[in-house]
């Protein structure tokens, strides 16, 4: 079942960078941000929202909200905080084309122009950014990233908090372990165990 917010009212957390291409998506569907928690005020307001403090259970209670921060780790964190305190809602850009035959969980971020075809799961809190292309039968972990302009090529499976570059391409049927960064541009055509980062065409271990 896919929970995906539309003209609905929204608290984000975090307010720099990507939490910007996340209100642009929510105002793409006639949404209401109603405000940002971060640590601290920030300087920077371009959507002029209103600062509603440091996250915490008595401003998320009863509140529709999405973590809008890139960083996997960090978006885990905050869920496992939060995860049982108002409605942790997914976002998705109106201009997205998502199979009816999907399966969508809470907290994804999916982006413009993005293509995300039949038979897909996304796990908590991921994100699918601009102009990714998600094929038939993929799985996607929880906290992953898909970058700008990546391919996962049908059947590719993800693990959690696993990074896959801007404009890289997974080959049908390989496996993305756990905690896995996938440099930007690579050609993925080989299964990559956990906790590796892989670079080039095709990609190989990156020698540190």
């Amino acid at each position: 079942m896919n929970d995906i917010a539309n003209s609905e009212q929204i608290v984000i957390i975090g307010y720099s960078g990507h939490a910007y291409v996340v209100v642009d998506t929510i105002y793409s569907t006639n949404g209401i941000v109603k405000g940002y928690c971060t640590p601290e005020k920030q300087k920077s307001n371009p959507f002029d929202l209103p600062y509603l403090g440091f996250e915490s259970d008595a401003i998320l209670s009863n509140q529709n909200w999405i973590i809008a921060i890139g960083n996997n780790l960090q978006r885990e964190k905050i869920y496992q905080n939060f995860s049982n305190i108002g409605n942790y809602k997914s976002v998705a850009h109106v201009t997205a084309v998502i199979s009816d035959f999907t399966n969508i969980a809470a907290g994804v971020f999916i982006s413009a122009n993005t293509s995300i075809n039949a038979m897909v799961n996304i796990g908590i809190g991921a994100i699918i950014n601009t102009g990714a292309i998600i094929e038939h039968e993929c799985q996607i972990g929880s906290f992953a990233h898909v970058a700008p302009g990546a391919v996962l090529a049908g059947n590719v499976y993800v693990g959690e908090r696993s990074f896959i570059g801007a404009n890289s391409v997974v080959k049908q049927g390989v496996k993305i372990g756990n905690d896995v960064t996938i440099g930007a541009g690579s050609v993925v055509i080989r299964d990559v165990p956990d906790g590796l980062t892989v670079v080039g065409n095709p990609a190989r271990k990156l020698n540190r």
